[in-house]
Formats: C-alpha cells, structure tokens, sequence
C-alpha cells in the first residue's frame, strides 16, 4: 500500500483539542478549589457550632451542678436530724446541762441564804408578773369572757382565714372538724390532754398552729412550744408544717426561740423548767408518733398530746398517757 502525504491521522489531537482540554482542565481546577474552600467554611462553621454548644452545654452543666448543689444544702437544712440545731444539740448539751445545773444550785443557795419576807407575798404583783401568769383556759363562770373571744377567733379562722396575715397567725383552710378539735381542747380538756389524732400529720399540725395562733393572741412572745417526736424526719415535718400554717421562718426554731424541736421528752421537760423559771409559758405538743408519755411531762399546764388509732397503736395494758 502507498503512503498519501495529504491522509492526516484521526488520532494525533489537533490545536484546537489540545485548547478544549486545556480549558477543562483550569475549569475542573477552579471547581476543586471552589469546593476546597467551600468544604473549610463548612468545616469551620460546623467547628464554631460545636465550640458554641459545647459552650453551652457547659454552662448548662454548671448551672445544674450549682443547683444540685443548692438542692443538697437545703436537703441538708430541712432534716433536723442532720441540721445544725443537731449538731448543737449533740456536741452542746453535756456543756449546756452542766452550765444550766451549776445555775440552779447557785439560785438554790441564794434562795437559802434570803431571809424570809412575808410582806413581800402580800404585796400586790406587779404587772409584769401579772403577764407572765398564764390565766387558766377552762370554761366557767370566771372565764366566760376568755371563752368567747376564743370561739372569735375560731370562727375567724373557718369563715374568714388571712393567708397573708402576719406571723404566727393561722395562714391555712381551717375546717369544722378542725375547729371541734380545736374546741374540745380548750373547753373540754382545759388545754392539757390528748385528742385523737387526725388522718394525717399536717392535719394534726394544722389542729396545733390554731391553738398556737389562739395562745399567742393571749400571752405573745411569752408563749414557746415545744415539739416532741420519735424521729428527725417526723421533727422535720412539724417544722415545715409550722412555718407553712402560721408564716414562721427557720430564725423562729431554737432553743431560745418560739419553737423548739426534741426527741427526748427528759430533754423537754428540762427545758420545759427553765423557761418556767424565766417567766415564759411552755405549750408541748406530742406528736402521735410516741407510743407513751413520760410522767414527767404530764406536771406542765399546756400540754397537747396526738393519740393514734387504736389499731395503729402497739399492744399494752395503758392508755396514751403512762
């Protein structure tokens, strides 16, 4: 076969290919470096997202540990048992005892070494012991007056309650079978027994800052109660119930304020003197956790006892005080 100068190879790329290429190829160039920029801008807006939700995330984590936190202490403070008034009352009351007993002996010896003085028992009282000389909450002829302003205030609280009042008044719904409580307490006990306990604790807590709220209508800050229970969770639950019912704060609980918390009665009834001697009036409340009553509390004027079920109460001989 003979060669033909003028037959050009179909294969050999011409100058006009060779541009075609050429210009594909810076085009697929600055495809990849548009996508290479595009992917670091997604890349690094993906990263600042992440950094500001991590941030977040850890502000979040601050903010719940601060709150568990929070939550813990007041977890803390609300258990009288692991209170700092427990921890007083535990490492402080062999210090308190010896201190209050070297006071009585010393009161003693100067009673004994005081010459007799009848004149001053005939000497009419002064009006501030007149005030610290609690009347006597029976219903007779002598008390007619004492009576009715109770029965007042009863009424008060069921048809009228103030749930803004100030301090140590009656703050919650006040029910008839409340106010019966409340009654026979005060009318057919002379404010000194026990009444048969309602179906919850607050209900009975409710039935006591009534008669709290009545006596501190009477005698003031010379009132103080003293709550006893066989535990500090049960402690606790009178506690909180009575700032609820009478708008009182944890400042109000101490052994030196209007409340006072105990689970010995011996420890009570200690108290329960030396705030007698000083002129105050002691209110106990017995919570119907007790199974039964020390004697020695039965000797103080103002006395309420909660009694459980009989079905609930443990098998003994005796009624609820022994």
């Amino acid at each position: 076969m003979t060669d033909d100068p003028t037959v050009t190879d179909a294969s050999d790329p011409t100058s006009e290919d060779l541009v075609t290429l050429k210009a594909q190829r810076d085009a697929l160039k600055a495809e990849i470096q548009a996508l290479d920029a595009q992917f670091h801008r997604l890349v690094h807006d993906r990263l600042k997202s992440l950094e500001e939700r991590q941030q977040s995330l850890q502000l979040t984590i601050e903010q719940l540990e601060r709150r568990k936190e929070r939550i813990e202490q007041e977890l803390r403070r609300n258990f009288v048992g692991a209170s700092q008034e427990l921890a007083i009352r535990v490492q402080g009351f062999k210090e308190f005892l010896v201190k209050s007993m070297q006071e009585l002996a010393a009161t003693v010896e100067e009673m004994e070494l005081l010459p007799p003085a009848p004149a001053v028992a005939e000497t009419a009282p002064s009006p501030a012991e007149t005030a610290a000389t609690p009347p006597k909450l029976i219903l007779d002829e002598g008390f007619q007056e004492e009576a009715d302003r109770i029965r007042r205030l009863l009424e008060q609280y069921r048809s009228s309650p103030n749930y803004y009042g100030p301090p140590w008044q009656l703050r919650r719904t006040f029910e008839q079978v409340h106010a019966e409580r409340v009654e026979s307490w005060f009318f057919d006990l002379g404010g000194r027994g026990a009444l048969r306990s309602l179906p919850s604790r607050l209900q009975n807590i409710l039935v006591a800052s009534a008669i709290i709220s009545i006596l501190r209508d009477f005698y003031g800050e010379m009132l103080r109660v003293l709550v006893l229970a066989d535990s500090p969770e049960r402690l606790g639950d009178w506690r909180r119930g009575l700032q609820d019912c009478l708008g009182i704060t944890r400042q109000d609980f101490g052994p030196d304020q209007g409340v006072a918390l105990f689970e010995s009665a011996d420890a009570l009834a200690f108290r329960a003197d030396r705030l007698e001697q000083e002129d105050y009036i002691p209110l106990i409340l017995i919570d119907d956790s007790q199974p039964q009553v020390s004697l020695s509390l039965l000797q103080y004027p103002l006395l309420l006892g909660f009694a459980p079920e009989p079905q609930l109460r443990p098998s003994r001989s005796s009624d609820f005080f022994e």
